[in-house]
């Protein structure tokens, strides 16, 4: 047992200790890149949509990777996954280190996607596992605390480091980090958890969703250098689509004759979890909160360095208190979870969030740069109490066996939201601006204050989800205790006393 008497043995402890802080480099490595992409850019004189490659494919490749966790910790030991993971993972930041072109760079970031895009399933799966259930609101709220530091000082570090020693000392640093993660696992991480050697993988499924999902959006960022007419936008996207399609259809026969005992391995992806409409309904709210976040994080460093002129010390230093309170609220968020359970928690969070984006999309190029600060933790405080209190009381609303698979549903979702997010986003910003550029100048100020109006837009659709969001919750969200421990205990109460008056 890994909980007793109210508490976490030693190894779990430990265990949960490296899994979290491996897990957090994950999240620190995705957004520490935010800050210096406008100088990336002008480096390799490639266009903003290109550039932001770099954070989309992380986004995209951690998609990709975590309908395979459900595989992973059915078929390895925690240590061999993250093991594994780690070992990529520095490989990666090397060759983004070392790297000459930014394709080499490109594919740096692809395999630190690759070596992190199983940790948080795996972290999360893990703390489901461990934890009672009156005890998980709590327990993912702390460790959703320690997450949501890696966005704090992430795009901060990143833009100092940039400032002082270039783009690379990022990645120096990435692999040194690597290293030492790698060391903290050989040695204090404990498995949770057995395997079955037995399990295998469908990797026909996983092509598919590479191909549909990555088909997707490479012809969305297409679209701003290209007409929609042209086979390099409508292509990827046909074959994005179908893709998408074929595996869905695929996993939905896969789990129903895995069901009948026609075959002896689980889908890929088990999306039998979406007939449950409260894990559906988190899984929906989740997935747009990514969506709309997802922009921010590449409009804003452009905004407060392209179209502002501060440096990218600066862009990481606005962005720093939002990413505190988020922390903050994310601890606090899981505690009231399990007191109040998800719908009030969830309700003033999408309201927060909405009104933090709506004052965001006020800025212009006279605004006080720590207005946009100001926003940001509204923003990020409302993100605080939606994410992870909806994720835990979704994955609350499922049986125990069906926990594994609601967590890679549910993450996959997200993280192509996400990836999907920015670009949409900012073709959409792009449009806007080009449109603008031609009444008011190509060059100088007219450039500038264009791509302004083109953020203030894309914000405002940002603003108009987060409302919808409201709604969601509002009514899709039921009872006033909805997913607390509380209800949660009474639901268990149930079932046992229901299978006892069977027999």
């Amino acid at each position: 047992m890994s909980y007793r008497n109210g508490h976490l043995t030693k190894p779990a402890f430990i265990s949960l200790a490296v899994l979290t802080f491996i897990t957090f480099v994950g999240n620190f490595t995705q957004l520490q890149l935010s800050a210096a992409l406008p100088t990336i850019v002008d480096e390799f004189n490639i266009t903003v949509t290109t550039g932001q490659w770099l954070t989309s494919i992380f986004q995209l490749t951690m998609g990709v990777m975590v309908p395979l966790t459900a595989f992973f910790t059915r078929r390895f030991s925690t240590r061999q996954i993250v093991i594994a993971s780690m070992v990529i993972f520095t490989l990666g930041s090397l060759l983004a280190w070392v790297g000459t072109s930014f394709v080499l760079v490109l594919l740096g970031r692809l395999l630190e996607a690759i070596g992190t895009g199983v940790m948080w399933p795996v972290l999360q799966i893990s703390v489901f596992t461990i934890f009672p259930l009156d005890r998980r609101g709590m327990a993912m709220g702390t460790v959703g605390m320690a997450m949501s530091v890696a966005p704090a000082i992430g795009p901060t570090l990143g833009g100092l480091q940039t400032d002082a020693n270039g783009w690379r000392s990022i990645f120096f640093t990435l692999t040194v980090i690597g290293v030492v993660s790698l060391a903290l696992c050989i040695f204090g991480l404990r498995n949770l958890g057995a395997s079955d050697k037995a399990a295998k993988a469908d990797f026909f499924s996983v092509a598919l969703s590479i191909f549909g999902f990555g088909g997707l959006m490479f012809g969305f960022t297409n679209i701003q250098a290209y007409p929609f007419t042209h086979p390099i936008v409508w292509l990827p996207m046909l074959i994005g689509i179908v893709g998408i399609i074929w595996f869905v259809l695929r996993q939905s026969r896969s789990s129903k004759r895995f069901m009948e005992g026609k075959q002896s391995q689980p889908a890929l992806l088990d999306l039998r979890v979406l007939r449950n409409a409260s894990f559906s309904m988190g899984t929906a709210i989740a997935a747009m909160s990514f969506f709309a976040f997802s922009s921010i994080v590449v409009l804003m460093p452009l905004y407060i360095q392209n179209c502002r002129g501060y440096s990218a010390t600066v862009s990481g230093l606005v962005m720093l208190p939002g990413a505190l309170g988020q922390a903050i609220s994310q601890f606090f968020g899981g505690k009231a979870l399990d007191r109040f359970g998800a719908r009030p928690v969830a309700l003033m969070g999408t309201i927060t969030l909405f009104i933090g984006t709506a004052m965001m999309s006020t800025v212009s190029i006279t605004s006080w740069i720590w207005w946009v600060s100001i926003c940001q933790f509204i923003r990020q405080i409302g993100m605080g109490f939606v994410m992870m209190p909806l994720t835990t009381w979704s994955l609350n609303c499922l049986e125990p066996d069906q926990v594994s698979a609601g967590s890679a549903v549910t993450n996959t979702v997200r993280q192509i939201a996400g990836a999907i997010g920015a670009p949409v986003l900012i073709l959409l910003m792009s449009v806007i601006a080009a449109a603008k550029m031609e009444t008011m100048g190509a060059t100088g100020q007219g450039a500038i204050l264009a791509n302004i109006i083109g953020i203030q837009w894309a914000l405002r659709i940002s603003a108009l989800i987060c409302l919808t969001m409201v709604f969601m919750v509002l009514f899709g969200v039921h009872g006033n205790g909805a997913g607390s421990a509380h209800d949660v205990a009474r639901r268990a109460i149930g079932r046992v006393r229901h299978h006892h008056a069977a027999n």
